[in-house]
């Protein structure tokens, strides 16, 4: 090996070291379990589970730090990618979003699911469990379009919504005279 070469890969291994110090930071803010998609809406367990195993590590605040996050700078990476995530979509502020973003936010959902989109192909390899099989991305991305339409604009469940979300309709609206 020359003596650049050498120089090189001491260079890259002393800087790969320094970057260690400098952490992303994994605090998750608090969830306000009355503004939380799945305690507002109350998907079905299936589209629950899917939820929470494909979208919430990037479209939450309970995101899950894997031991690869302590790793920079792959860390940097991922810390972006979780911040982006919840600025297009954050589960645990739903009640927040006004009912025609909510609509519009669910519609992307599908859209992006049925795709193929979401979750990221980047995402998958680590994470088996947000591995959709075409059943479930079929069934998340058709809740999601049920959902999209499901609501007026005042965010109060249509009655021609009770087929499309049979399962949801009863305690979504249970849910809406609680916060009334």
């Amino acid at each position: 090996m020359s003596k650049i070469t050498k120089r090189f890969l001491l260079g890259l291994l002393a800087v790969l070291v320094i970057i260690q110090f400098f952490r992303i930071d994994k605090t998750n803010p608090p969830v306000d379990a009355s503004q939380e998609f799945i305690a507002l809406v109350a998907p079905p367990a299936d589209v629950s589970k899917i939820l929470k195993d494909a979208c919430y590590d990037c479209h939450s605040h309970e995101t899950a730090f894997p031991w690869y996050t302590n790793v920079a700078p792959v860390s940097w990476w991922i810390a972006n990618h979780i911040e982006e995530g919840r600025r297009h979509l954050n589960f645990s502020v739903w009640g927040t979003y006004a009912p025609k973003k909510q609509a519009h936010k669910a519609e992307e959902c599908a859209e992006e699911v049925k795709k193929g989109e979401m979750p990221l192909s980047t995402y998958t390899p680590m994470h088996p469990e947000a591995r959709l099989t075409n059943e479930q991305r079929t069934r998340l991305a058709e809740w999601f379009m049920a959902l999209s339409t499901s609501q007026d604009i005042s965010g109060r469940v249509r009655e021609s919504a009770s087929d499309a979300l049979p399962e949801v309709e009863g305690e979504a609206a249970e849910h809406e005279h609680e916060h009334e």
